[in-house]
């Protein structure tokens, strides 16, 4: 063996082990995952709209017989559910704007406005097995107190007296609308009203319970302020 390859044998040895020796290469750092874009965030819902209070004004009122009805319903054995109204109502309505506790109404329906789209059955509810119309004619609704219950919203209490029996009894009462009537030209005013009675208070219980015993009670009314003389 030369010199030369001698010298060149040790180097030769040398770069080979440097080389096994010699660290792979680092990897490239993989590409960060790409962040999905965030969901649109759900369009908020619109504010229901705020219902304006309706301006009544204050006054005496006298109701219009002929936009007042009171409508009862009650369930008939379970097949059905019949509605008897009773019309010609007469009434007074005294509002406070003010001071809406101050209000109060006061209201007289006579039976002989009973209407139950059955003239057989008119006799019958109007017989001493119900109403006893002969002995008591009218059935009166006074007001003891009124409240404001949330906007355009009222809770009315009073002595109902039918057939000669009074009992309290609350009014759900929504105004309607108010202001000038277009052909009258007079202040006036419109409710609606809900109950729920046990005509047995009353002493109209005949074939309860077979014959509902509750009666759902519907009135809608109009009331204007009478033109001075």
């Amino acid at each position: 063996m030369s010199t030369v390859t001698k010298l060149l044998l040790p180097l030769a040895l040398a770069a080979a082990i440097t080389a096994c020796s010699k660290p792979a290469d680092t990897a490239a750092p993989a590409a960060p995952a790409e962040t999905p874009a965030a969901a649109p965030a759900e369009a908020a819902a619109p504010a229901a709209p705020e219902v304006a209070p309706i301006e009544v004004a204050s006054g005496t009122y006298k109701l219009d017989p002929t936009h007042t009805d009171v409508l009862v319903q009650w369930s008939h054995m379970g097949f059905s559910n019949p509605t008897a109204h009773f019309g010609q109502a007469d009434g007074t309505l005294v509002y406070d704007a003010a001071d809406v506790t101050k209000s109060s109404v006061e209201v007289t329906l006579p039976l002989a406005g009973l209407n139950s789209f059955t003239a057989k059955f008119d006799e019958h509810l109007r017989s001493a097995d119900f109403f006893d119309a002969a002995k008591f004619p009218t059935a009166t609704f006074k007001s003891t107190k009124v409240e404001a219950a949330g906007t355009n919203k009222l809770t009315v209490t009073g002595d109902l007296t039918v057939k000669g029996t009074t009992k309290p009894v609350t009014l759900d009462v929504t105004v309607n609308g108010a202001g000038e009537h277009p052909m009258l030209k007079v202040p006036s005013v419109g409710f609606d009203a809900t109950t729920t009675l046990k005509r047995s208070d009353f002493g109209v219980g005949a074939y309860a319970p077979a014959v509902s015993d509750e009666v759902k009670v519907r009135i809608t009314t109009e009331a204007s302020i009478p033109k001075a003389e």
